[in-house]
């Protein structure tokens, strides 16, 4: 066995140890952000927040691009890999010791999780929208939270193709099935919905 080959090996062991397992919020139309990138405020409900930082708190890596943060009071404290295409392939942040800055065109996702020293247990990808795209077809489950009555107009959604597709449409098409749905905020009309890889 080459140098490569042990290599692809090895990859594929630690990606059977991997638990990829995404989290966002939506609006009604399937948006996560407004035309500008940002998450509006009434976007955030605080049953949700909670359902989110309970979730953070128990895994061992958070995958995300530039801009999305989960901005909780134990953020600083947890392993992450920034997504970015300013590093070749991969980097410590300098900023954050327990951040790894990962180019995917320069480096595999299970050698970016090695460099950030993980190498089993459950990955949160929390966005933003071409993040949650490169894993759509590694999610053993995708946590869709959605404010039903809350629609954004102009702004980005949560997958590439919204709103010409819902959200739910691009989870299916993946071979994600919905599980179970729990109420957030009866009030509010939130919701989160498990969707589940057979």
């Amino acid at each position: 066995m080459d140098f490569i080959e042990a290599m692809a090996f090895i990859e594929a062991m630690d990606s059977e140890k991997l638990r990829v397992e995404g989290y966002v919020i939506v609006s009604a139309d399937g948006m996560l952000a407004d035309g500008r990138g940002e998450m509006p405020a009434a976007l955030k409900f605080d049953a949700d927040q909670r359902f989110f930082e309970s979730a953070l708190d128990r895994v061992d890596l958070i995958v995300h691009g530039h801009n999305s943060f989960e901005d909780q009071p134990r953020s600083p404290a947890r392993r992450r890999i920034w997504v970015t295409h300013t590093a070749p392939a991969l980097a410590r942040d300098p900023d954050n010791a327990n951040a790894t800055l990962w180019n995917p065109a320069g480096a595999s996702f299970e050698y970016a999780c090695r460099h950030a020293g993980v190498t089993s247990g459950t990955v949160a990808i929390i966005g933003g929208p071409a993040v949650f795209a490169m894993f759509l077809d590694r999610y053993d489950t995708f946590w869709l939270s959605q404010a039903h009555r809350l629609t954004i107009p102009g702004g980005r959604g949560a997958f590439p193709g919204i709103p010409e597709q819902s959200a739910q449409d691009i989870l299916t098409a993946h071979g994600l099935k919905a599980t179970d749905t729990r109420v957030l905020d009866a009030a509010q009309n939130v919701d989160v919905t498990a969707w589940r890889r057979d």
